[in-house]
């Protein structure tokens, strides 16, 4: 059975990877091919108290990120925040030609500075292993300047100027991060429009089985899970090609049925607001209203 293993500090996770004591306790930088403790991870899983933005290449094993896995031959960058679940399983024992760096960013480091409140909306944070951000190379150069811009502010003799620095190098990484993602939607628009079709194909298949009745609306969590995405980068996508969230879009089709029971059977509101799986008729009307300006009954009444 695999264990989790929770990494408090940046200190201990110095110590755990065989490195020397971070030149300060609540940020760092790190050269991922000085970690000496990799090899010997195997099944177990980690668990951070601190915020981890990753480069990573030809590790060798295959991380797994929540419920996905990815296959780290190639470099990619990825984001981890604080709590979440990381295992690396290694395919050969001895080291590998692992090349990249790691940013730690213990949550304290942030407190009482606006990026503390901000950095929630950051949505690749939630992003799943397979839904990394592959870097050009003048976009990994970009990232590694600032990289190194942070380090040697650390680095540095300390002031009371260094940490007003260093979050503002951190909220470009983050920035830039945010464009670069924009640009993996655009770039990829044919898989991405084949996640769209899917959740029109699951949309569908899902409104005319009998699950609306017993299991209500699906929720974006359910969507997600079924095309193997996080619910915050199937958003992302989707708002990229059809300006409308997960949410969104299941509420939509929800109406759309809504208004084919309106028109073409007797039904009354609250049967149908019932049989659309919803508890209360009065949320199915509210619903209802939203998205047409007409109540379920006046949209009746202009067909007749």
């Amino acid at each position: 059975m695999s264990k989790i293993e929770r990494v408090k500090s940046i200190s201990e996770f110095h110590r755990v990877k065989g490195l020397p004591e971070p030149e300060h306790p609540l940020i760092s930088v790190v050269n991922y091919a000085d970690l000496q403790a990799d090899d010997t991870i195997g099944d177990t899983s980690w668990v951070y108290d601190f915020y981890t933005i990753s480069i990573k290449r030809n590790i060798n094993g295959k991380i797994y990120y929540g419920q996905q896995e990815y296959d780290f031959d190639e470099g990619v960058m990825f984001f981890i925040a604080p709590g979440q679940v990381l295992k690396i399983s290694q395919r050969v024992a001895g080291s590998s030609n692992k090349t990249g760096w790691m940013l730690l960013v213990h949550p304290d480091f942030l407190w009482n500075t606006p990026l503390a409140k901000t950095i929630g909306k950051y949505n690749y944070f939630d992003y799943s292993a397979n839904e990394a951000l592959f870097l050009s190379k003048k976009e990994e150069s970009t990232a590694l300047n600032i990289i190194e811009n942070i380090k040697q502010e650390y680095q540095s003799n300390i002031d009371d100027f260094s940490q007003n620095i260093i979050i503002s190098q951190l909220e470009t990484l983050l920035n830039y991060s945010e464009r670069f993602y924009q640009r993996q939607f655009i770039t990829r628009k044919i898989s991405n429009h084949q996640v769209l079709d899917k959740l029109e194909t699951l949309l569908n298949d899902y409104f005319k089985s009998n699950e609306l009745t017993t299991n209500g609306a699906p929720t974006v969590q359910f969507v997600s899970d079924q095309l193997n995405l996080s619910p915050g980068y199937l958003s992302n996508v989707l708002k990229l090609l059809t300006g409308k969230s997960t949410q969104q879009h299941i509420q939509e089709k929800l109406v759309a049925l809504a208004k084919e029971k309106l028109s073409t059977t007797n039904l009354t509101v609250s049967e149908i607001a019932y049989e659309l799986g919803f508890e209360y008729p009065q949320s199915f009307s509210k619903l209802f209203k939203t998205k047409t300006q007409l109540s379920p009954l006046e949209f009746r009444r202009s067909f007749n």
